[in-house]
């Protein structure tokens, strides 16, 4: 176990957090500075997205948009956030909304290539890293080994040990909070999630635009209350978090003293862990989208990092910091948001913050069952998908009722690992990301 856990730390800490801050720079960079120039058209494909489907098999726009963000928007808004104040700092913060900035460009990219590599088998389309790495890159050979890599490890990392870590996070809340046993817990999972995926792709899209954006706007409801209710530390809250991301000094990090270096360490990894960008997750919500071009939807999906990083993971630093929640010395993150709440709000904050937590770990259920779901398709065809249905959910059952540290630490490894081959395949396709992207704006000027 200690030797996975070093593995672990060494990847997310020296390999990852600098291979997609390479890969956002040189996307960034090479498309023009997406994020930027085409933030406000964003906005208006969002606004003027359909809201029927043209075609059997897909779902709108705003439906692939809304399972993106229910995927993306879990644990890490609350326990991943707490992690980088904790041990970065209140300037962790700052480097957080850097990877957030990086990671738009990356998801346009991710998104383009779902949408123009996707494949539609017996009247289903699936899409995802797995069909651009094998269907795009020009080395056929490799493109297949790295697609057949990517499948097996998003398999193993999300809708599996992902989904477990997931499912024991909302048991353990929910008995804490409300003292139910786990066991009930997890039934009531199961039986929800087993409604839900029998209706495939286009009853979790229409979930998703129903949750999501109710789950949002409670949080943010609550999350500005406490604002207002102490809104007299607002000013230093904001202040400290720029003055100390580039501090050259020793700043109070929680329970510790950390240096500007840790804080853009784990600023930087926790926000990417958190919008999942150049992981090769979202594409397989997007892949599924009814677009006119695939540029479109890349102009969506880039909200979503929008909506996840600087809306909910800002909210949730904002009252960390603003109640002193970072400063109680704990080892698990996930109360570090969980005891703001109880600070701003007393009793009722423990229950709110439960609610909020079901929500968002039950969605990123959701989500991660149908990203496993596609690579399964594209690993052992459509028979197989009835088996891993049944394993996907006693999966989320088994991560309510049994201790899931081991879990945790393979999920994160494997997660790591997912994001090697998918980012190797945005590099190698990022011109025919750039043509698509002019291809679009050509489309648009002569409209």
């Amino acid at each position: 176990m200690d030797t996975i856990i070093a593995i672990k730390d060494f990847l997310w800490d020296y390999v990852l957090v600098y291979l997609l801050i390479f890969s956002g720079i040189f996307i960034t960079i090479r498309l023009g500075f997406p994020q930027i120039t085409k933030l406000a058209e964003s906005f208006r494909a969002l606004k003027r997205a359909r809201t029927e489907t043209k075609k059997k098999g897909l779902v709108t726009p705003l439906q692939a948009f809304y399972t993106s963000l229910a995927a993306q928007i879990g644990t890490g808004n609350v326990a991943g956030v707490g992690a980088a104040i904790v041990l970065g700092g209140p300037g962790a913060v700052f480097w957080m909304w850097i990877s957030g900035l990086l990671g738009m460009a990356v998801i346009y990219a991710e998104s383009v290539l779902a949408i123009s590599f996707r494949e539609e088998k017996d009247g289903e389309v699936f899409g995802g890293p797995a069909y651009y790495l094998k269907n795009g890159i020009k080395n056929k050979a490799l493109g297949k080994f790295l697609a057949s890599l990517f499948a097996i490890l998003v398999l193993i990392a999300l809708p599996f040990a992902g989904n477990m870590v997931q499912s024991n996070s909302i048991a353990n809340s929910v008995q804490s909070s409300l003292n139910i046993s786990p066991v009930y817990t997890g039934a009531f999972i199961a039986v929800l999630l087993s409604f839900i995926i029998i209706g495939g792709a286009k009853r979790i899209g229409k979930v998703a635009e129903r949750v999501v954006p109710f789950m949002i706007f409670l949080f943010l409801l609550h999350g500005f209350a406490i604002i207002i209710k102490n809104y007299q530390m607002l000013g230093g809250v904001i202040s400290s978090i720029f003055s100390n991301a580039f501090s050259s000094q020793a700043v109070v990090g929680g329970v510790v003293g950390v240096t500007i270096k840790q804080s853009i360490k784990n600023g930087l990894a926790r926000g990417l862990f958190s919008n999942e960008a150049g992981m090769g997750s979202t594409p397989h919500a997007n892949a599924l989208a009814d677009v006119d071009h695939p540029a479109e939807q890349g102009m969506i999906s880039m909200l979503t990092v929008v909506v996840d990083t600087f809306v909910v993971c800002t909210m949730s630093a904002l009252i960390i910091l603003i109640t002193n929640a970072h400063m109680v010395e704990t080892s698990n993150y996930t109360t570090v948001l969980q005891n703001g709440f109880d600070i701003a709000l007393g009793g009722s904050g423990n229950v709110f913050f439960t609610i909020t937590l079901f929500f968002f770990a039950f969605t990123t259920i959701l989500g991660w069952y149908y990203y496993g779901e596609s690579n399964v398709m594209y690993l052992f065809g459509k028979d197989a998908i009835n088996y891993y249905k049944i394993f996907a959910i006693i999966a989320v059952v088994a991560g309510t009722i049994i201790s899931v540290d081991t879990i945790y630490t393979i999920s994160d490894l494997f997660n790591g690992f997912m994001v090697i081959p998918n980012t190797i395949g945005i590099l190698l396709l990022s011109k025919f990301v750039l043509d698509k992207k002019k291809e679009y704006d050509r489309l648009n000027v002569s409209k």
